[in-house]
């Protein structure tokens, strides 16, 4: 049955990758970017799929978000896909720590997420078990944390977590599955090029795991083996 895959941060890296899956299955996929007419890849996906539609998002001004259910038609949402992310500055430690910067990172990471979410909630209502998915990091795990540093990233994950879990358990009486993914070590802009797994393999195995997402799992923190993560 073709369903309709809402995707943030769509234009590179692991929501492109996501892009490209849900089309390949015949899937309707509203790609959410900042710059569309930058989007160049999903430019050249849109001329030969005719069941991509490219939408301007910007996750942290509101009156994008505002904008974004006249975007989608209010149509039903089955699967909500939050993936735009923002690691921040790197290798600035406790000393050198700066609140404007930090509060960039939370509002790209923790809080954008959950507003989103809370947008599209009517036309998440629409479909049957819609699922929204929201792509964290084992850095946001307090229990992994072990070499300390990044607070700025650690924290906006662990804030996402927390958020989710609550989100998971105020839509469980709607039938709306929710979880946080950690993607693995990914070759995109943010990994490197000497990450371990590729963006087509973190995005087949977290999309099987998606496919089989049920009550039992929402709610979980799941790394893209779909093994769960602690907190």
């Amino acid at each position: 049955m073709t369903k309709h895959v809402v995707i943030t941060g769509a234009n590179r890296g692991i929501g492109l990758g996501f892009v490209r899956h849900y089309l390949a299955k015949g899937d309707r996929v509203t790609a959410c970017c900042r710059r569309p007419g930058e989007a160049s890849a999903l430019i050249q996906l849109a001329e030969i799929h005719a069941n991509l539609n490219i939408i301007q998002l910007d996750v942290t001004d509101e009156s994008s978000l505002r904008a974004l259910p006249q975007h989608l038609n209010d149509t039903a949402i089955d699967i909500l896909i939050n993936n735009a992310g923002y690691y921040g500055p790197k290798g600035i430690g406790f000393g050198k720590l700066r609140a404007e910067e930090w509060q960039k990172v939370l509002a790209v990471n923790t809080i954008a997420p959950i507003m989103i979410t809370q947008t599209c909630y009517p036309m998440l209502r629409k479909a049957n078990n819609a699922k929204v998915i929201c792509i964290s990091s084992k850095m946001g795990s307090m229990a992994d944390n072990q070499s300390g540093g990044s607070y700025l990233y650690r924290s906006s994950k662990a804030g996402l977590n927390a958020a989710l879990k609550s989100l998971a358990i105020d839509l469980r009486s709607e039938a709306i599955f929710c979880v946080v993914f950690h993607p693995g070590w990914v070759q995109t802009d943010m990994g490197g090029p000497n990450a371990l797994i590729t963006v087509n393999e973190a995005v087949e195995q977290m999309a099987t795991c998606i496919d089989r997402l049920d009550a039992s799992q929402s709610g979980q923190f799941l790394n893209f083996d779909g093994k769960v993560i602690p907190w």
